[in-house]
């Protein structure tokens, strides 16, 4: 029993340090100068991104190069500059960070 507890709190804390490291990607790869977790600002919030595109099989793969090549149109005027800054495997992180987002 107490190493089944142990497991369960071991997993919780990396669950939540994963979460805390993508949002600290997410402030280190300028993404909150637009974006915020639950407002919207210069471009959507991430819980209404995730909303969106819950769902669709092909969402990550679209809103990875969205992230990396920019986009305009699905959110309104102003467009999503491209993110020369963000590999291919940080993208990816943050997309399912935002995609995680309830």
């Amino acid at each position: 029993m107490k190493r089944s507890l142990l497991v369960v709190v071991a997993m919780s804390a990396l669950a939540s340090s994963s979460a805390m490291a993508n949002a600290d990607l997410a402030k280190a790869k300028n993404c909150m100068a637009c974006h915020a977790v639950a407002n919207k600002l210069v471009g959507p919030a991430f819980k209404d991104v995730a909303a969106k595109y819950a769902g669709q099989k092909d969402a990550e793969a679209k809103l990875t190069g969205k992230v990396l090549k920019g986009g305009s149109g699905a959110w309104g005027a102003v467009p999503m500059p491209a993110n020369p800054q963000v590999s291919d495997a940080e993208a990816k992180t943050l997309i399912k960070w935002v995609l995680a987002q309830k």
